[in-house]
């Protein structure tokens, strides 16, 4: 059944017309994905829906008390509440069912009720039916559902009494996330959800999308999580609506077709018109010569028939991205950066314990870990900003370090975008619009002023100065939040191409499984590697808890089946007849240990290994490419040997882990 109908619709922003004759459907229990790019009217289509705007032209019609739960920014209200009065507040009505609940459970207990059984008897009937209300109306589950839901998106219920005007902005966004999802709407409409969500929260979303029951529309430029959940992509683009009945990959190859086709079916009409527009030519040419009014007559017919022509438009088949010319002014030592004994302590929460890991020129590494987990305390150690209590790092020669944080306030809010970059690249005005045209800023779009940007702007902004140093390491705390998918694609290709090192911290899998070699993952203050990207890191790590689960499983079993007797039959003799002897208590304690720690132990070692051999051959790579361009012969043989070598020595361990992953 259709509960939303949106037919021809117009939106204006002021003169800025954002939909034109923007046309889709919404049926019961869909899961839809509204994708464009920024400025395309995404926000403006579901402020639409949720009837907290009107249409300028069109029809916009929602099924009859329809529930829709939309909250795209946080209200005013909400600062004075308590966290849990957020999150419980789609259920105001039921809580003012308790509160009254409650009144008349003292009133009943007071002395006139029970002196008087008339009053008694009229609290009892008042109660009932609001007792009945409150049951109806789900209100002996909803701390359940609260609870439910807080557990999945990892809020601390030790927050509940805290004022909600105290807490972080991802905090807050997750806070009034939950308080939609604990409602259970009939539509539901979420702008980006997963920003401020780590991995364990995204895929938690992920589940609970996919199980509810009633229809979603979101707004995300998160590809994997919309390849995940999407059953439906709506595009906003150039105003107009384009519906495609599949998920994002699915979309990208309907998107590309749609274009083709469409494209032909242009080109196949401007023949058309072009030959019209020839026969009216030398038809009105004739009859000029030949003085008959015949031939004007012709002429005028098909000018008529090309006016009432519905003309294809023209389809643009590659717009304009971003261009992030990653190219560092000089590449570091092959050793960029290393770090061990890492501890730090903040209070008595411990968020890095005796960290280690190091990276070598031209690795593309990722960062994984839970929100809270150390991760961009990590990268301030890395950067100097911050002091271990105990611990190391080293850094390598000529290296040029490019840090990119996750949340950058605005400086100097009242600069323009113009004035700002010029201040912090050092660029003269033309120099500084050609370079800011490249990121997207054209024309009045450099005079905005700084406090007026998007979240994607000022992303773009910052990446553009970023790109202006020319460092060789990249430091990035969640490059692609607020970047689009366009934006992100081009981050992504220039990243690629970087010739440098990378250390990315990122929950956007789409963007890890494109970029990582290898993964970190950081948890309980330890740093665990995993080589490959994303899916790969994802089916290890899977493995990794089967096996502890089987290991752990396998040692309750033996303990309770009586397995003592049994280890005690390969003691010797001597040891048997003395059960306390210390000898047979050392030896049961190392039959006891798994040898899968030890396997495991040997696979992790395998893998640092090869993750350090094909840096090195990356390196021997580019060293080929440079004594190759010089024309240095001997040298290049000598090259090639070392590099071959390196090549057998990891075939060995490619050979190795396959066994041992076996």
């Amino acid at each position: 059944m259709v509960i939303v109908n949106v037919q021809q619709i117009k939106k204006y922003h002021a003169a800025n017309l954002v939909l034109d004759g923007a046309t889709l459907q919404l049926q019961e229990g869909e899961k839809v994905g509204l994708i464009g790019r920024n400025g395309s009217g995404k926000s403006t289509m579901l402020r639409l829906i949720a009837g907290h705007d009107q249409v300028d032209d069109g029809m916009l019609t929602v099924k009859r008390d329809l529930l829709i739960g939309y909250l795209p920014q946080i209200p005013a209200e909400f600062e004075a509440l308590t966290v849990y009065e957020v999150m419980a507040y789609g259920f105001r009505d039921l809580m003012a069912c308790k509160q009254e609940m409650s009144m008349l459970e003292h009133e009943m207990a007071g002395e006139a009720a029970v002196k008087d059984s008339g009053i008694m008897e009229r609290l009892l009937e008042t109660y009932a039916r609001v007792q009945e209300k409150f049951e109806q109306g789900g209100g002996y589950d909803m701390d359940t559902a609260i609870d439910q839901v807080a557990s999945g998106l990892s809020i601390d219920r030790s927050y509940d009494q805290r004022s909600f005007g105290t807490l972080s902005g991802g905090e807050k966004t997750r806070i009034v996330l939950a308080s939609q999802l604990v409602v259970r709407p009939a539509l539901l409409l979420l702008d980006e959800p997963t920003n401020h969500l780590d991995l364990k929260g995204i895929e938690w979303l992920e589940q609970f999308i996919q199980h509810y029951e009633g229809a979603c529309v979101i707004v995300s430029h998160d590809r994997y999580f919309l390849d995940t959940v999407g059953t439906k992509m709506i595009e906003l683009e150039d105003g107009e609506a384009h519906t495609y009945h599949c998920n994002y990959s699915g979309y990208l190859k309907e998107k590309e077709e749609r274009l083709l086709q469409q494209f032909a079916q242009f080109q196949e009409q401007q023949k058309v018109i072009r030959k019209m527009k020839e026969t009216i030519r030398q038809l009105e040419e004739w009859g000029r010569i030949g003085g008959n009014g015949k031939f004007f007559k012709r002429a005028a017919s098909i000018r008529k028939a090309l006016e009432r022509m519905e003309t294809v438009k023209r389809p643009v088949l590659e717009r304009n991205t971003a261009e992030f010319e990653l190219t560092p002014l000089d590449r570091s030592g092959r050793n960029v950066i290393s770090f061990e004994g890492l501890t730090k302590q903040f209070g008595e929460r411990m968020i890095l314990q005796e960290a280690e890991g190091g990276l070598l020129y031209g690795e593309k590494v990722v960062l994984l870990g839970d929100n809270g987990s150390g991760k961009t305390t990590l990268f301030k150690l890395l950067l100097g900003e911050m002091e271990a209590d105990s611990g190391q790092v080293a850094q390598g020669t000529r290296l040029e370090i490019g840090y990119l944080a996750q949340q950058e306030p605005l400086k100097g809010n009242k600069q323009t975008v113009l004035e700002h970059f010029r201040l912090e690249g050092g660029l003269e005005e033309g120099e500084a619009r050609n370079v800011l045209a490249k990121f997207l800023f054209y024309g009045a779009d450099v005079f905005k002023p700084l406090a007026a940007l998007s979240g994607g702007e000022w992303s773009r902004l910052r990446l553009a100065l970023l790109v202006r140093r020319k460092p060789n390491l990249l430091l990035l705390d969640e490059p692609t939040n607020h970047l689009d998918v366009a934006s992100r694609e081009a981050l992504e290709e220039a990243l690629e191409d970087f010739p440098g090192t990378v250390l990315a911290i990122s929950h956007d899998r789409y963007f890890i499984n494109r970029l990582a070699k290898r993964v970190w993952e950081l948890d309980k203050g330890k740093i665990a590697t995993y080589l490959g990207n994303y899916d790969d890191f994802k089916e290890k790590r899977e493995e990794r808890l089967a096996q502890a689960n089987t290991t752990a499983k396998g040692t309750a079993g033996t303990v309770k089946g009586g397995g003592m007797e049994k280890r005690r039959s390969n003691v010797s003799p001597a040891a048997a007849g003395a059960p306390a002897n210390k000898r047979e208590t050392q030896h049961a304690s190392a039959a006891s240990k798994p040898s899968a720690a030890r396997h495991k132990g040997k696979l992790e070692h395998v893998e640092q290994e090869i993750a350090k051999l094909e840096a090195e051959i990356a390196i021997a790579d580019a060293e080929l490419e440079r004594i190759d361009s010089r024309g240095e012969t001997e040298n290049l043989e000598k090259q090639w040997r070392e590099r071959e070598e390196l090549q057998t020595r990891l075939d060995q361990c490619l050979e190795q882990w396959l066994e041992l992953s076996s």
